[in-house]
């Protein structure tokens, strides 16, 4: 739960429920430095909640489900139906 409890966090969270993204995404959406959305990102994954894959220069995260349904229902459903103020863009479409 301390994981999740910092906003930027949840929000990193609320994106990474849609699709998986790459850092350089993320800090588009979340209008943070990468050494900002690193540090956080490196937070939920230690904590389970996400994970990571290289794929050339470039790491790309995805939401990991199953310790959240331990958290509770109502966290999930918050964090899958949660509405954004921004546009996500495709996976051919990124920032990167």
């Amino acid at each position: 739960m301390k994981a999740i409890a910092h906003e930027i966090r949840y929000e990193i969270l609320s994106l990474l429920a849609h699709r998986e993204l790459c850092v350089c995404d993320l800090e588009h959406h979340l209008g943070l430095n990468q050494s900002k959305v690193s540090y956080h990102l490196g937070i939920l994954k230690e904590a389970g909640l996400v994970q990571s894959e290289q794929r050339g220069k470039n790491s790309y995260y995805r939401m990991v489900m199953a310790p959240l349904y331990h958290l509770g229902g109502n966290l999930l459903e918050d964090l899958l139906t949660r509405r954004l103020d921004h546009t996500l863009t495709h996976q051919a479409e990124s920032m990167c």
